[in-house]
Protein backbone atom coordinates (compact mmCIF):
# COMPACT_ATOMS: atom_id res chain seq x y z
CA UNK A 1 0.00 0.00 0.00
CA UNK A 2 1.31 3.56 -0.71
CA UNK A 3 2.72 5.87 2.62
CA UNK A 4 0.42 8.53 3.09
CA UNK A 5 3.10 10.45 5.09
CA UNK A 6 1.52 14.18 5.64
CA UNK A 7 3.27 16.66 3.62
CA UNK A 8 5.77 18.85 6.53
CA UNK A 9 4.26 22.09 7.52
CA UNK A 10 1.00 21.58 5.58
CA UNK A 11 -0.95 19.05 7.06
CA UNK A 12 -3.43 20.80 8.55
CA UNK A 13 -3.40 22.69 4.80
CA UNK A 14 -5.14 19.88 2.89
CA UNK A 15 -8.53 19.24 1.81
CA UNK A 16 -9.84 16.06 2.75
CA UNK A 17 -12.84 14.71 0.88
CA UNK A 18 -14.77 12.38 2.31
CA UNK A 19 -17.03 10.21 -0.27
CA UNK A 20 -20.43 8.14 1.53
CA UNK A 21 -22.39 9.95 4.23
CA UNK A 22 -23.26 7.04 5.99
CA UNK A 23 -21.80 5.92 9.60
CA UNK A 24 -18.65 5.41 8.57
CA UNK A 25 -18.69 9.21 6.08
CA UNK A 26 -19.30 11.11 9.01
CA UNK A 27 -17.49 9.53 11.73
CA UNK A 28 -14.35 10.50 9.66
CA UNK A 29 -15.28 13.82 9.22
CA UNK A 30 -15.94 13.88 12.77
CA UNK A 31 -13.06 12.18 14.10
CA UNK A 32 -10.84 14.70 12.13
CA UNK A 33 -11.95 17.65 13.84
CA UNK A 34 -12.02 15.61 17.51
CA UNK A 35 -8.57 15.13 16.71
CA UNK A 36 -7.43 18.45 16.19
CA UNK A 37 -7.29 18.87 12.28
CA UNK A 38 -8.39 22.56 11.02
CA UNK A 39 -7.94 21.85 7.32
CA UNK A 40 -11.15 21.84 5.18
CA UNK A 41 -13.12 19.05 5.27
CA UNK A 42 -16.12 18.01 2.49
CA UNK A 43 -18.29 15.28 3.16
CA UNK A 44 -20.30 14.19 -0.08
CA UNK A 45 -23.25 11.94 0.23
CA UNK A 46 -25.39 10.28 -2.89
CA UNK A 47 -28.76 10.90 -0.50
CA UNK A 48 -30.63 14.22 -0.47
CA UNK A 49 -31.64 13.13 3.28
CA UNK A 50 -29.49 14.80 6.60
CA UNK A 51 -26.93 11.62 7.40
CA UNK A 52 -28.72 8.91 9.25
CA UNK A 53 -28.18 5.90 11.10
CA UNK A 54 -29.27 2.49 9.30
CA UNK A 55 -30.25 0.11 12.34
CA UNK A 56 -33.24 1.73 13.08
CA UNK A 57 -34.28 1.30 10.00
CA UNK A 58 -35.67 -1.69 10.43
CA UNK A 59 -37.26 -1.36 13.86
CA UNK A 60 -38.48 1.72 14.62
CA UNK A 61 -38.48 3.86 11.51
CA UNK A 62 -40.25 1.04 9.69
CA UNK A 63 -42.72 0.60 12.03
CA UNK A 64 -43.10 4.47 12.62
CA UNK A 65 -42.33 4.14 16.24
CA UNK A 66 -39.83 7.22 15.04
CA UNK A 67 -39.64 9.78 11.79
CA UNK A 68 -36.24 9.39 11.55
CA UNK A 69 -32.73 8.47 12.52
CA UNK A 70 -30.77 11.15 11.60
CA UNK A 71 -27.01 11.55 13.39
CA UNK A 72 -27.20 14.11 16.22
CA UNK A 73 -24.12 16.01 14.35
CA UNK A 74 -24.03 20.03 14.02
CA UNK A 75 -22.03 19.64 10.75
CA UNK A 76 -21.90 23.71 10.66
CA UNK A 77 -20.39 24.38 13.74
CA UNK A 78 -18.16 21.28 12.74
CA UNK A 79 -16.95 23.61 9.89
CA UNK A 80 -17.83 20.07 7.77
CA UNK A 81 -18.89 21.24 3.89
CA UNK A 82 -22.05 19.22 3.81
CA UNK A 83 -22.84 18.28 0.25
CA UNK A 84 -26.42 16.18 -0.11
CA UNK A 85 -27.63 14.43 -3.50
CA UNK A 86 -23.91 14.33 -4.97
CA UNK A 87 -23.17 10.76 -6.56
CA UNK A 88 -19.79 10.02 -7.07
CA UNK A 89 -19.02 8.43 -9.90
CA UNK A 90 -15.26 8.13 -10.51
CA UNK A 91 -11.79 9.24 -9.42
CA UNK A 92 -8.69 10.26 -10.65
CA UNK A 93 -5.93 9.54 -8.01
CA UNK A 94 -3.25 11.07 -10.82
CA UNK A 95 -4.68 14.33 -10.54
CA UNK A 96 -6.53 14.00 -7.36
CA UNK A 97 -9.98 14.81 -7.98
CA UNK A 98 -13.47 13.37 -7.22
CA UNK A 99 -16.17 13.32 -10.26
CA UNK A 100 -19.50 13.67 -8.93
CA UNK A 101 -22.68 14.63 -10.42
CA UNK A 102 -22.08 18.02 -9.66
CA UNK A 103 -19.05 18.12 -11.09
CA UNK A 104 -15.37 17.33 -10.53
CA UNK A 105 -13.98 17.96 -6.45
CA UNK A 106 -10.51 18.24 -5.77
CA UNK A 107 -8.50 16.84 -2.91
CA UNK A 108 -5.41 16.31 -0.95
CA UNK A 109 -7.06 12.90 1.07
CA UNK A 110 -9.94 11.06 -0.43
CA UNK A 111 -11.20 9.08 2.15
CA UNK A 112 -13.68 6.04 0.75
CA UNK A 113 -16.34 5.41 2.81
CA UNK A 114 -19.71 4.33 0.24
CA UNK A 115 -20.75 1.46 2.52
CA UNK A 116 -22.26 -1.99 0.85
CA UNK A 117 -25.32 -2.25 -1.20
CA UNK A 118 -27.69 -5.25 -1.37
CA UNK A 119 -27.83 -7.75 -3.48
CA UNK A 120 -30.91 -8.04 -5.69
CA UNK A 121 -32.97 -11.10 -6.89
CA UNK A 122 -32.18 -11.72 -10.45
CA UNK A 123 -35.04 -10.51 -12.73
CA UNK A 124 -36.99 -8.35 -10.05
CA UNK A 125 -35.65 -4.65 -10.92
CA UNK A 126 -38.46 -3.39 -12.27
CA UNK A 127 -41.13 -5.82 -10.91
CA UNK A 128 -43.86 -3.90 -8.59
CA UNK A 129 -43.87 -5.07 -4.91
CA UNK A 130 -40.28 -6.21 -4.61
CA UNK A 131 -38.59 -4.24 -2.06
CA UNK A 132 -35.18 -3.72 -0.42
CA UNK A 133 -34.19 -2.43 3.12
CA UNK A 134 -31.29 -0.59 2.96
CA UNK A 135 -32.20 3.30 2.42
CA UNK A 136 -34.34 5.72 4.43
CA UNK A 137 -36.25 5.83 1.37
CA UNK A 138 -36.61 1.88 1.56
CA UNK A 139 -37.71 2.12 4.82
CA UNK A 140 -40.47 4.78 3.92
CA UNK A 141 -41.81 2.78 1.10
CA UNK A 142 -42.22 -0.58 3.27
CA UNK A 143 -44.24 1.21 6.33
CA UNK A 144 -47.31 1.24 4.51
CA UNK A 145 -46.91 -2.43 3.49
CA UNK A 146 -46.74 -2.99 7.11
CA UNK A 147 -49.48 -0.88 8.54
CA UNK A 148 -51.85 -2.91 5.39
CA UNK A 149 -51.03 -6.02 7.03
CA UNK A 150 -50.07 -7.53 3.90
CA UNK A 151 -49.02 -11.02 3.21
CA UNK A 152 -45.23 -10.60 3.26
CA UNK A 153 -42.42 -13.17 1.80
CA UNK A 154 -38.90 -12.13 2.95
CA UNK A 155 -36.12 -14.02 0.92
CA UNK A 156 -33.46 -14.76 2.81
CA UNK A 157 -32.96 -15.74 6.63
CA UNK A 158 -29.80 -13.88 7.28
CA UNK A 159 -29.67 -11.31 9.98
CA UNK A 160 -31.49 -8.39 7.46
CA UNK A 161 -34.41 -10.67 6.48
CA UNK A 162 -34.87 -12.13 10.55
CA UNK A 163 -35.12 -8.62 11.74
CA UNK A 164 -37.51 -7.57 8.94
CA UNK A 165 -39.74 -10.61 9.71
CA UNK A 166 -39.82 -9.91 13.31
CA UNK A 167 -41.02 -5.99 12.55
CA UNK A 168 -43.46 -6.97 10.06
CA UNK A 169 -45.21 -9.91 12.55
CA UNK A 170 -45.17 -7.01 15.36
CA UNK A 171 -47.02 -5.23 12.85
CA UNK A 172 -49.69 -7.86 12.51
CA UNK A 173 -48.48 -9.40 8.80
CA UNK A 174 -48.61 -13.00 7.66
CA UNK A 175 -44.83 -13.89 7.02
CA UNK A 176 -43.20 -16.30 5.27
CA UNK A 177 -39.56 -16.30 4.97
CA UNK A 178 -37.75 -18.60 1.87
CA UNK A 179 -34.45 -19.63 2.11
CA UNK A 180 -32.04 -21.33 -0.32
CA UNK A 181 -29.94 -23.03 2.27
CA UNK A 182 -31.01 -25.81 4.76
CA UNK A 183 -30.95 -23.56 8.06
CA UNK A 184 -31.28 -19.64 9.09
CA UNK A 185 -27.68 -18.05 9.26
CA UNK A 186 -26.27 -20.77 6.74
CA UNK A 187 -23.46 -17.99 5.77
CA UNK A 188 -22.81 -16.74 9.09
CA UNK A 189 -22.69 -19.48 11.62
CA UNK A 190 -22.33 -22.84 11.68
CA UNK A 191 -24.82 -25.39 11.10
CA UNK A 192 -24.59 -26.35 15.10
CA UNK A 193 -25.26 -22.27 16.24
CA UNK A 194 -27.26 -22.11 13.59
CA UNK A 195 -30.13 -24.68 13.59
CA UNK A 196 -31.24 -23.73 17.22
CA UNK A 197 -32.92 -20.39 15.64
CA UNK A 198 -34.78 -22.15 13.41
CA UNK A 199 -37.55 -23.00 15.89
CA UNK A 200 -37.01 -18.91 16.47
CA UNK A 201 -39.53 -18.45 13.46
CA UNK A 202 -42.64 -21.08 14.55
CA UNK A 203 -42.51 -19.48 17.89
CA UNK A 204 -42.54 -15.88 16.18
CA UNK A 205 -45.63 -17.31 13.73
CA UNK A 206 -43.22 -17.06 10.92
CA UNK A 207 -43.42 -19.97 8.18
CA UNK A 208 -40.08 -20.63 7.51
CA UNK A 209 -38.91 -22.39 3.91
CA UNK A 210 -35.57 -23.78 3.70
CA UNK A 211 -33.73 -25.52 0.74
CA UNK A 212 -35.87 -23.31 -1.85
CA UNK A 213 -35.17 -20.65 -4.34
CA UNK A 214 -37.46 -18.01 -5.43
CA UNK A 215 -38.40 -18.94 -9.39
CA UNK A 216 -40.87 -16.04 -10.22
CA UNK A 217 -42.80 -13.05 -8.66
CA UNK A 218 -45.72 -13.07 -10.02
CA UNK A 219 -48.87 -10.35 -8.96
CA UNK A 220 -50.07 -11.55 -5.86
CA UNK A 221 -47.52 -14.45 -5.42
CA UNK A 222 -44.18 -15.67 -5.11
CA UNK A 223 -43.23 -19.34 -7.01
CA UNK A 224 -40.54 -21.22 -5.33
CA UNK A 225 -38.62 -23.69 -7.63
CA UNK A 226 -40.08 -26.48 -6.25
CA UNK A 227 -43.47 -25.30 -7.65
CA UNK A 228 -45.58 -24.01 -4.76
CA UNK A 229 -47.04 -20.57 -4.96
CA UNK A 230 -47.32 -18.14 -1.58
CA UNK A 231 -49.21 -15.56 -1.12
CA UNK A 232 -47.76 -12.46 -1.23
CA UNK A 233 -48.45 -8.67 -1.06
CA UNK A 234 -45.00 -7.35 -0.94
CA UNK A 235 -41.64 -9.25 -1.00
CA UNK A 236 -38.50 -7.91 0.89
CA UNK A 237 -35.34 -9.20 -0.45
CA UNK A 238 -32.50 -9.85 2.35
CA UNK A 239 -29.54 -11.98 0.75
CA UNK A 240 -26.85 -10.12 1.16
CA UNK A 241 -24.45 -7.36 0.73
CA UNK A 242 -21.53 -6.19 -1.21
CA UNK A 243 -18.97 -2.91 -0.98
CA UNK A 244 -20.73 -0.36 -3.44
CA UNK A 245 -17.09 0.35 -5.33
CA UNK A 246 -18.89 0.05 -8.85
CA UNK A 247 -17.89 3.31 -9.53
CA UNK A 248 -14.10 2.91 -8.79
CA UNK A 249 -13.68 0.83 -12.46
CA UNK A 250 -11.00 2.30 -13.89
CA UNK A 251 -9.57 4.20 -10.60
CA UNK A 252 -6.35 2.20 -10.51
CA UNK A 253 -7.30 1.80 -6.96
CA UNK A 254 -7.05 -2.00 -6.07
CA UNK A 255 -10.32 -3.82 -5.49
CA UNK A 256 -10.42 -7.62 -3.32
CA UNK A 257 -12.33 -10.35 -5.07
CA UNK A 258 -15.65 -9.32 -3.45
CA UNK A 259 -15.42 -5.59 -5.07
CA UNK A 260 -13.66 -4.68 -1.30
CA UNK A 261 -11.30 -1.86 -1.35
CA UNK A 262 -7.94 -3.53 -0.50
CA UNK A 263 -6.47 -1.36 2.76
CA UNK A 264 -3.40 -1.85 4.65
CA UNK A 265 -3.52 -1.78 8.45
CA UNK A 266 -3.95 1.92 8.78
CA UNK A 267 -6.63 1.98 6.00
CA UNK A 268 -4.99 3.18 3.10
CA UNK A 269 -5.05 2.05 -0.39
CA UNK A 270 -3.15 1.17 -2.85
CA UNK A 271 -3.58 4.78 -4.20
CA UNK A 272 -1.55 7.59 -2.23
CA UNK A 273 -3.54 10.28 0.03
CA UNK A 274 -6.92 7.84 -0.60
CA UNK A 275 -8.30 5.71 2.31
CA UNK A 276 -10.95 3.51 2.78
CA UNK A 277 -13.10 2.75 5.88
CA UNK A 278 -16.45 0.88 6.54
CA UNK A 279 -18.38 -1.72 4.96
CA UNK A 280 -16.47 -1.00 1.79
CA UNK A 281 -13.14 -2.35 2.60
CA UNK A 282 -11.18 -5.02 3.65
CA UNK A 283 -8.15 -4.85 6.18
CA UNK A 284 -5.30 -7.39 7.18
CA UNK A 285 -6.13 -9.10 10.73
CA UNK A 286 -2.87 -9.88 12.95
CA UNK A 287 -5.30 -11.07 15.22
CA UNK A 288 -7.08 -13.38 12.66
CA UNK A 289 -3.96 -13.73 10.17
CA UNK A 290 -6.52 -12.93 7.32
CA UNK A 291 -8.08 -10.44 5.75
CA UNK A 292 -11.73 -9.06 6.75
CA UNK A 293 -14.28 -8.06 5.03
CA UNK A 294 -16.90 -6.78 7.98
CA UNK A 295 -20.22 -5.63 7.26
CA UNK A 296 -21.50 -4.19 10.57
CA UNK A 297 -22.03 -0.85 12.56
CA UNK A 298 -19.11 -1.18 15.40
CA UNK A 299 -16.70 -1.46 12.41
CA UNK A 300 -18.18 1.68 10.57
CA UNK A 301 -17.85 3.21 13.75
CA UNK A 302 -13.95 2.46 14.58
CA UNK A 303 -12.59 2.95 11.40
CA UNK A 304 -12.45 6.76 11.08
CA UNK A 305 -10.58 7.18 14.18
CA UNK A 306 -7.37 5.30 12.40
CA UNK A 307 -8.38 7.09 9.59
CA UNK A 308 -7.89 10.33 11.11
CA UNK A 309 -5.33 9.72 13.25
CA UNK A 310 -3.30 8.23 10.31
CA UNK A 311 -3.97 11.66 8.11
CA UNK A 312 -3.14 14.32 11.05
CA UNK A 313 0.48 11.86 11.03
CA UNK A 314 -0.27 10.71 14.47
CA UNK A 315 1.69 7.55 15.81
CA UNK A 316 -1.81 5.00 15.95
CA UNK A 317 -1.99 1.12 16.49
CA UNK A 318 -2.31 -0.71 13.57
CA UNK A 319 -6.32 -1.09 12.92
CA UNK A 320 -7.56 -4.67 14.31
CA UNK A 321 -10.58 -4.31 15.83
CA UNK A 322 -12.55 -7.52 17.41
CA UNK A 323 -15.71 -7.40 15.07
CA UNK A 324 -18.64 -6.84 16.71
CA UNK A 325 -22.60 -6.88 16.18
CA UNK A 326 -26.02 -7.23 17.48
CA UNK A 327 -29.40 -8.11 15.94
CA UNK A 328 -32.80 -7.97 17.63
CA UNK A 329 -34.64 -10.37 16.22
CA UNK A 330 -37.87 -12.73 17.17
CA UNK A 331 -38.04 -10.88 20.93
CA UNK A 332 -34.01 -12.09 21.54
CA UNK A 333 -30.86 -10.03 21.72
CA UNK A 334 -28.46 -11.61 19.74
CA UNK A 335 -24.60 -10.27 20.01
CA UNK A 336 -21.45 -11.68 18.24
CA UNK A 337 -17.81 -10.53 18.55
CA UNK A 338 -14.67 -12.24 16.99
CA UNK A 339 -14.28 -14.23 14.32
CA UNK A 340 -14.84 -17.97 14.96
CA UNK A 341 -13.56 -19.57 11.34
CA UNK A 342 -9.98 -20.89 12.58
CA UNK A 343 -11.25 -21.95 15.67
CA UNK A 344 -10.41 -25.70 16.50
CA UNK A 345 -13.08 -25.78 19.74
CA UNK A 346 -16.89 -25.07 20.58
CA UNK A 347 -17.67 -24.47 23.87
CA UNK A 348 -21.57 -24.31 25.02
CA UNK A 349 -22.72 -22.32 27.58
CA UNK A 350 -26.38 -22.81 28.55
CA UNK A 351 -28.95 -24.88 26.19
CA UNK A 352 -30.20 -22.69 23.26
CA UNK A 353 -33.71 -24.35 23.66
CA UNK A 354 -33.21 -21.50 26.98
CA UNK A 355 -34.25 -18.21 25.97
CA UNK A 356 -30.15 -17.11 26.83
CA UNK A 357 -27.23 -19.12 26.13
CA UNK A 358 -23.75 -18.37 24.40
CA UNK A 359 -21.19 -20.13 21.80
CA UNK A 360 -17.75 -19.56 22.17
CA UNK A 361 -15.18 -20.36 19.68
CA UNK A 362 -11.64 -21.43 21.15
CA UNK A 363 -8.71 -21.75 19.27
CA UNK A 364 -5.50 -23.38 21.04
CA UNK A 365 -7.32 -22.59 24.09
CA UNK A 366 -7.40 -18.86 23.50
CA UNK A 367 -11.08 -17.11 22.93
CA UNK A 368 -11.48 -16.01 19.68
CA UNK A 369 -15.35 -15.55 19.22
CA UNK A 370 -18.38 -15.94 20.83
CA UNK A 371 -22.12 -15.96 20.10
CA UNK A 372 -24.33 -14.43 23.23
CA UNK A 373 -27.94 -15.05 23.39
CA UNK A 374 -29.90 -12.63 26.30
CA UNK A 375 -26.33 -12.83 27.83
CA UNK A 376 -25.04 -9.01 27.36
CA UNK A 377 -22.47 -9.72 30.55
CA UNK A 378 -20.92 -12.60 28.30
CA UNK A 379 -20.69 -10.74 25.34
CA UNK A 380 -18.98 -7.47 27.67
CA UNK A 381 -16.31 -9.99 29.59
CA UNK A 382 -15.80 -11.98 25.96
CA UNK A 383 -15.12 -9.22 24.23
CA UNK A 384 -12.36 -7.97 26.48
CA UNK A 385 -10.82 -11.75 26.82
CA UNK A 386 -10.55 -12.27 23.12
CA UNK A 387 -8.95 -8.57 22.24
CA UNK A 388 -6.23 -9.88 25.29
CA UNK A 389 -5.91 -12.99 23.30
CA UNK A 390 -6.31 -15.12 27.36
CA UNK A 391 -6.16 -18.67 27.65
CA UNK A 392 -9.46 -20.45 28.83
CA UNK A 393 -10.48 -23.55 30.79
CA UNK A 394 -12.82 -24.76 28.49
CA UNK A 395 -14.29 -26.86 31.24
CA UNK A 396 -15.40 -24.04 33.23
CA UNK A 397 -16.87 -21.94 30.25
CA UNK A 398 -19.20 -24.60 30.24
CA UNK A 399 -20.83 -23.38 33.65
CA UNK A 400 -23.83 -20.40 32.34
CA UNK A 401 -23.38 -19.35 35.93
CA UNK A 402 -19.28 -18.58 36.16
CA UNK A 403 -18.66 -15.44 34.80
CA UNK A 404 -16.91 -15.26 31.56
CA UNK A 405 -13.42 -13.43 32.69
CA UNK A 406 -13.80 -16.51 35.83
CA UNK A 407 -12.71 -19.25 33.36
CA UNK A 408 -9.51 -18.08 32.81
CA UNK A 409 -6.83 -20.27 32.57
CA UNK A 410 -3.87 -20.42 35.07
Amino acid sequence: MSEQTPPEGTGQERRVVVVGAGMAGVQTAVALREQGFTGPVTLIGAEPHQPYDRPPLSKAVLLGTAEGSAFDVDFDSLDIDLRLGCEAFGVRPADHELDTAAGPVPYDVLVLATGAEPVRLPGTDETPGVHLLRTLDDAERLRPVLARQHDVVVVGAGWIGAEFATAAREAGCAVTVVEAADRPLAGALPAEVAAPMTAWYADAGVSLRTGVRVAAVEPGAVVLDDGSRLPSGAVVVGIGAHPATGWLAGSGIALGAHGDVLADDRLRTSAEDVYAVGDCTSFPSARYAERLLVHHWDNALQGPRTVAADILGEEAAPYDPVPYFWSEQFGRFVQYAGHHVAADRTVWRGDPADPAWTVCWLREDRLVALLAVGRPRDLAQGKRLIEAARRMDAEALTDPALPLKQAVAE
